[in-house]
């Protein structure tokens, strides 16, 4: 497939999605701005709502429940989390109702809430900090509805921890590892962040947000297939893709080599005063990437001379060649 036209209009998923790069060049940084608003693109827009729904939800939603039956630990949260594990529901349902009013309402009769859902035809009252009145964990129960992955970091001790969780889509990392960690400890890893200072600004950024305020930030790798999960615990499952991408017919890398692109939005609740993490995951294959010339290129760019010892942190050292020769063959690039 090459790239260009064959769509005068360009679907959806195309249209929305939320191409990361601002210019031919990536380094980490914050990249912070606020939330709500959308983000123009040379395909169309995203970024409206912090908690996002289309048309991959019932699919997305089927697989983080195939996720969580084979691997429950995908869930944690630690025992003093239990008031930002309401909050955080409370939370989520009302930006639900107020952006799909049409899927999402959530009503109140004295102190019983009505949650309800059409989507998946789900009715549930319940009482705002009281556990029997909902079937399961406050963060697991909300979570299973939307398509974002959510962390919740308290503040404490001049620092920030990743206590409770519900993340079943991760980018090789794993929740049930990193919960209990400080935010600097979880980001240990990540090359050039520390000695640049990167990741202490953001600690600190963080830590001034008031309550409500909301920002948002995005992160970027290549994944092969349309796979949301690329956990250290599946790895086995998908770590061999890479080689066999790289080592197969160029024809299939379009097909199969996926941008996959992070929507991250940081909100600082009010009644616990944690701040909620959403990770939303969005996929698009190079085939459809190169249906925008713009993106193509820039991905080409990107790609091209992003450092070395960044591409190895990422997982791409063995898919960029190969996602950069169909680029240059298939993907109407010229470098």
């Amino acid at each position: 497939m090459t790239a260009a036209t064959e769509f005068e209009v360009l679907p959806e998923r195309v249209a929305r999605f939320p191409f990361p790069f601002p210019r031919d060049t990536y380094r980490y940084s914050t990249n912070v701005e606020p939330a709500g608003t959308r983000a123009d693109t040379a395909a169309g827009g995203w970024g409206e709502h912090p908690v996002d729904m289309d048309g991959f939800l019932l699919d997305d939603l089927a697989e983080r429940r195939r996720v969580l039956d084979a691997d429950p630990s995908r869930f944690q949260a630690l025992g003093h989390m239990e008031v930002a594990q309401w909050d955080a529901m409370l939370t989520l349902m009302k930006m639900l109702a107020e952006a799909y009013p049409q899927t999402f309402a959530l009503d109140r009769d004295g102190t019983v809430r009505r949650w309800s859902n059409r989507a998946l035809d789900l009715e549930q009252a319940f009482v705002y900090g009281q556990s029997a009145t909902l079937p399961e964990p406050p963060l697991l129960y909300i979570g299973r509805q939307i398509q974002e992955d959510v962390v919740l970091l308290d503040q404490r001790d001049g620092a920030l921890w990743g206590d409770a969780g519900l993340v079943t889509f991760a980018a090789d990392w794993s929740l049930r590892f990193d919960v209990g960690m400080s935010f600097l400890q979880i980001h240990g890893p990540v090359p050039r962040i520390h000695a640049e200072g990167v990741i202490t600004r953001a600690q600190s950024f963080l830590m001034g947000l008031h309550a409500g305020q909301r920002y948002r930030r995005t992160n970027w790798t290549l994944t092969v297939d349309r796979r949301l999960d690329t956990a250290t615990e599946t790895y086995p499952e998908w770590g061999r893709d890479r080689r066999l991408l790289a080592e197969g017919p160029l024809d299939d890398v379009g097909r199969r080599l996926h941008l996959r692109v992070e929507v991250q939005h940081l909100i600082r609740l009010g009644a616990s005063g944690a701040i909620m993490f959403l990770i939303r995951t969005y996929l698009l294959p190079f085939e459809e990437i190169a249906l925008v010339p713009e993106w193509a290129d820039r991905l080409y760019r990107v790609l091209e001379e992003l450092p070395e010892d960044m591409a190895d942190y990422k997982g791409i050292t063995r898919t960029r060649e190969p996602g950069l020769k169909w680029l240059r063959e298939f993907g109407g690039v010229r470098p």
